[in-house]
Parts: C-alpha cells; sequence; structure tokens
C-alpha cells in the first residue's frame, strides 16, 4: 500500500454485494496466538496500526488489521458505507478467517461497529476495546468543527476539509506524522475514495445507539480508551464516561493524548490490551 505498512503482505477477501458483484476487503494477518483484529477510524487506512503491531506480535498475538470498505486498499462501489455494514465486513472477515472469538480494538467510527457487533453477534467477540469512540451522533465540539462538518460532505471538498482537520487529532504526533498523513491524503485522491468519505461523514451512529442496552446485555468484556485532549467531542472524558456507562466498561483516560492514542502512544495502547485481554497469550 505505501512505506507505511506493517510488512506484512496484502490480502483480500471477497464480499457479494446485492447486485451480485464481488468486492473486496483488504486486510493483512501476522503471527500466532489468540488473534487482536484492529479496526480503523473513520478517513484513515490499517497503517494506522504501525507502531502497535510490532508490540503485539512481541507480546504473543496474531494480529489482523483491516480497511474498511471504500478506503485503503479496499474496494469502493458498494451500495451502503455504515457502522452497521462495516461491522458485517467485520464479522465476515473473522468468518473468513475462523478465528472467533477476537478481541477487537475498534477507533472512532469503527466503535459504533463495535456495538453493532456486541449487540447482535457476541459469539464474535472474547472483548472489545473502543478508542476514541463515536456510538451515538453528537454535535460538533466547536465552530471549526461545524463548518467543517458540513462541508467535508461535499466530495469536492472532502479530501480538502479532511487534510486540514487531520492534525487535530495528534496533539502528541508520532515521529513519522508527515509521512502518514500524506499517505491518507494519497488515498483519498485516488478514484472514488473522497465520495465514499463524504457518504459515511454524512451519516449517523443513531442504530449504534439504540443497540446500546442490547449490547450491554451481551456482556462482553469492553474497555473505553479515551484521550483526554481528543478534539473530536464537546467534553472527551463526559463521553467517555458516558461509553462506559452504557457498556458497563472498564475506562482509561489518556491524558493529554488524542483521537488516536495507538498511534501518539503505542507502546502503552498495547499494554493496556495485554492488560484488558481476557483471554490473552499464555505466559505475559
Amino acid at each position: 500500500m505505501n512505506a507505511l505498512t506493517t510488512q506484512a503482505p496484502t490480502r483480500f477477501f471477497e464480499i457479494t454485494r446485492p447486485d451480485g458483484t464481488v468486492g473486496r476487503i483488504s486486510y493483512d494477518d501476522q503471527g500466532a496466538g489468540p488473534v487482536v483484529l484492529l479496526a480503523p477510524g473513520m478517513g484513515t487506512v490499517r497503517a494506522t496500526f504501525r507502531h502497535v503491531v510490532p508490540a503485539l506480535l512481541a507480546a504473543g498475538y496474531r494480529v489482523v488489521t483491516t480497511d474498511y470498505r471504500g478506503l485503503g486498499e479496499s474496494d469502493t462501489g458498494w451500495d451502503e458505507y455504515s457502522s452497521a455494514v462495516t461491522a458485517a465486513d467485520l464479522a465476515a472477515l473473522i468468518r473468513h478467517l475462523d478465528v472467533g472469538p477476537v478481541l477487537l480494538y475498534s477507533n472512532s467510527y469503527t466503535s459504533a461497529s463495535s456495538v453493532h457487533l456486541a449487540a447482535e453477534q457476541p459469539e464474535l467477540l472474547r472483548g472489545a476495546i473502543l478508542a476514541g469512540p463515536f456510538v451515538r451522533s453528537l454535535p460538533a465540539p466547536n465552530l471549526i468543527a461545524k463548518v467543517l462538518a458540513n462541508l467535508i460532505t461535499k466530495p469536492a471538498l472532502t479530501r480538502m476539509m479532511w487534510m486540514s482537520w487531520f492534525p487535530h487529532m495528534f496533539p502528541k504526533r508520532p515521529a513519522d506524522y508527515a509521512a502518514m498523513r500524506a499517505a491518507v491524503d494519497a488515498n483519498l485522491r485516488e478514484p472514488g475514495r473522497a465520495a465514499v468519505f463524504a457518504r459515511m461523514c454524512a451519516g449517523s451512529h443513531d442504530a449504534a445507539e439504540a443497540l446500546l442496552p442490547q449490547a450491554k446485555a451481551a456482556a462482553i468484556p469492553t474497555l473505553v480508551i479515551m484521550g483526554t485532549a481528543d478534539e473530536d467531542f464537546p467534553d472527551a472524558e463526559a463521553e467517555a464516561r458516558f461509553v462506559a456507562d452504557a457498556l458497563d466498561a472498564r475506562l482509561e483516560l489518556l491524558d493529554g493524548y488524542g483521537h488516536q492514542p495507538h498511534e501518539e502512544a503505542p507502546e502503552q495502547i498495547a499494554a493496556l490490551i495485554r492488560d484488558f485481554d481476557p483471554a490473552g497469550p499464555a505466559g505475559r
């Protein structure tokens, strides 16, 4: 995909679309041991996990990272883009690999997909980690974000608006931040991808919010991680507590970190995963 890959070859699995055509979802698969599935947030690619993957492999995990439909190396051309269908794609990947139940680490947009899975297909999960989670639709945290939220739904402006917001997600930037930003920008320049992202930005998480009681009742061990400097929320700490309460989850607040803590604090995130995992590698 680009120089930021985790050095694993890209693989694909196929999903038949409602019109009979076939679409491919990209992923990579490394290591041996209990499976951790890493699902990126909206508007980025699976290379976002490039720093946390080595730490998880060293801890004895099998690590699978994926691009959701429309971005990264996954195909465009789907009739729907939502957290619900992303959950269906994650379920299809787990079944394709025949590896369930997995520990699912989700970020931002895909945390709503985690709620769908916990509520509707809990047998696929042994645990769920929601980082910077959007599990309900929220007002923009400030005027700048409100303007951007409107403009980003216009495909001609989507890439420019997203790249202008991108720096706000990283109060503590990784050393290769500039390369990661360039990789995301390049991906959105590929034909059809900005239009996909515009559709995702125009959607809502109302369906996930409605499933929160059902997901809680499934009693999947759940961890909510929130950076206290996450600018994507009007009040990051309050939202983290809401999500944790709604899912009866353990809560970890990371002081000074932003919306993608696995990029800013990969060793800390790997340690949280190891310590939380109800069925992690033996002897850790």
